[in-house]
């Protein structure tokens, strides 16, 4: 079994805690500090849990909530199991398939029939762009 981890961003318990219940609150007081996110940056810092997160930023906030790093993110053993042959060696789990074409099968098997001619005599704006270059002097 490999050993994966995860983590639990407690952003949210924290600043309710400090009686901040609108993400807005943050802005000022990040941006007092150096970081100048947008209202919805901030948002979505508050309400979901960071892929990426500066040290600055994860610095302000330790410092606005006066809290520890462990304070806002709770590290975590996430274990998957993978299967193993009988000699124990690892093998690494299948991937998934890839959808199809979301393209018609019909638009996929080649260029279509001609276009009927309207009563200019072309038959769309490409056979209009040519007869056009080709009447110039």
């Amino acid at each position: 079994m490999i050993k994966k981890m995860g983590y639990h961003w407690h952003l949210r318990q924290s600043v309710a805690t400090r009686l901040m219940f609108q993400t807005t609150d943050l802005v000022g007081p990040l941006a007092e500090r150096g970081i100048t996110l947008s209202r919805e940056q901030v948002f979505r810092l508050v309400t979901r849990p960071p892929q990426r997160l500066s040290m600055y930023t994860l610095a302000a906030l330790c410092d606005i909530l006066d809290c520890q790093p462990g304070d806002l993110i709770d590290v975590r053993v996430v274990n998957e199991e993978i299967r193993k042959t009988a000699d124990e060696a690892l093998v690494r789990p299948l991937p998934t398939a890839r959808p199809r074409s979301a393209v018609p099968k019909d638009y996929a098997q080649g260029p279509r029939a001609p276009a009927s001619r309207t009563a200019t005599g072309h038959s769309g704006p490409r056979d209009h762009r040519r007869h056009c270059l080709t009447a110039l002097p």
